[in-house]
């Protein structure tokens, strides 16, 4: 294990994400950390896990715990799978492929981001695990049918579409950091900004050995060529995703289909309707429509508006492995982590997401003895307690 993420210097997520803002440059950490607006969903996500309290079974002897669970018909010897997350090539070289490689190891599977920079073929071929794909419709249907056709062929085990980027979201720290200029300005724009990146030597040299800013690399354009990584702004704006595309995909993607940024119980009951194997319950991390519901807090609406129909994931604010606890025992089938592994990834690479999922174990096993119970599968409500007007809000949708 690197020195830099090992224990007592990290011994909590927290730690990886105070590792990552002292090896990368402001602008890379901030793209990272940051949300949308004034970042209240953002803070939301996290504080809602502060809002839900325990309810154990002592005196109860656990000698085993069974982490198991079974998502989209895969098996998974964990209850998380590592999320997509735009850009992690630039916050690391592994990027990527590290990523999945680990999430293999540990037994879990791992969602491709469109705008990775690494080919998805050699993300499906980095993992011993299920690999997924998520797939925004950048270039139209046109390129996103001959995406759609590699993840297929790659072997991707399920395809991912999210629904809540019609635009960009106002990322004020990306902006204020100059990401645009740094990126894919002219020399002179790059000026006011370049000492943030000068300032990190070590990440800049892996950076420039890398090859440098890389292009998306599964987003080839009518011309053969990747998209080049600073028209993705302007090109997710022009791609926004409906619901008649979602009947368009099932007829390019013989596969489980998820859909990914439901928030209320029309949108999931959509979903259903339109053949969704599992829905995950998502606010992007807050870095879109601001002031939205904390998605632990929108997880019993979902769960009671869907019943059996359908898989339910949440992602959003889970640091912990009791987050991860309690969003099961509110319904969730599993739950997709995305800064808890980035930051590990940012921090030291393949080494950090190594040490982000060890943290994650442990805390699981830890939480489920102190409990009273053995198994993943056998959390339900009654092991947790919810604030009143969560409670009146699920029974609401339910009705």
């Amino acid at each position: 294990m690197k020195r830099a993420v090992a224990p007592p210097r990290v011994v909590k997520v927290e730690d990886l994400r105070r590792v990552a803002q002292r090896r990368v440059p402001r602008v890379v950490f901030d793209y990272l950390d940051g949300g949308s607006d004034g970042e209240v969903t953002l803070r939301e996500n996290c504080r809602a896990f502060e809002q839900v309290t325990f309810r154990p079974r002592h005196a109860v002897a656990v000698p085993t715990c069974d982490l198991r669970t079974r998502v989209l018909g895969l098996d998974l010897a964990l209850p998380f799978l590592l999320a997509p997350v735009g850009y992690s090539r630039v916050m690391h070289p592994d990027g990527e492929c590290g990523a999945a490689r680990v999430a293999g190891k540990a037994g879990t599977g791992y969602i491709l981001s469109t705008l990775s920079g690494h080919r998805l073929e050699d993300v499906k071929a980095a993992s011993t695990g299920p690999v997924c794909f998520q797939l925004y419709l950048v270039g139209g249907r046109k390129v996103a049918e001959g995406t759609v056709a590699r993840a297929r062929a790659a072997g991707c085990a399920a395809l991912a579409v999210t629904i809540d980027t019609a635009v960009a979201g106002l990322r004020e720290r990306d902006v204020r950091n100059g990401m645009v200029e740094l990126l894919g300005g002219s020399a002179f724009s790059k000026l006011p900004y370049i000492s943030q990146v000068l300032t990190r030597p070590r990440w800049l040299l892996d950076f420039l050995l890398d090859g440098g800013v890389p292009p998306m690399a599964n987003v080839v354009l009518s011309d053969g060529k990747p998209l080049p990584l600073i028209d993705v702004g302007a090109a997710l704006a022009a791609a926004a995703v409906t619901w008649q595309d979602l009947r368009w995909l099932r007829q390019a993607w013989p596969g489980p289909i998820v859909v990914k940024g439901v928030l209320t119980a029309e949108d999931a009951r959509r979903a259903v309707d339109e053949g969704a194997a599992a829905v995950v319950v998502s606010n992007h991390g807050g870095r879109q429509l601001d002031c939205v519901s904390a998605t632990l807090r929108a997880l019993p609406e979902v769960v009671a508006a869907v019943g059996d129909k359908t898989e339910v994931l949440m992602d959003g604010g889970i640091r912990r492995g009791s987050d991860i606890v309690k969003a099961i025992c509110l319904g969730a089938r599993a739950v997709l982590i995305g800064r808890a592994y980035a930051y590990g990834l940012a921090a030291a690479g393949e080494a950090g997401v190594t040490r982000a999922i060890q943290i994650l174990i442990a805390d699981l096993e830890r939480t489920l003895r102190l409990l009273g119970c053995s198994s993943i599968r056998e959390l339900d409500r009654s092991y947790v307690e919810l604030p009143v007007e969560w409670t009146k809000r699920s029974s609401q949708a339910s009705a």
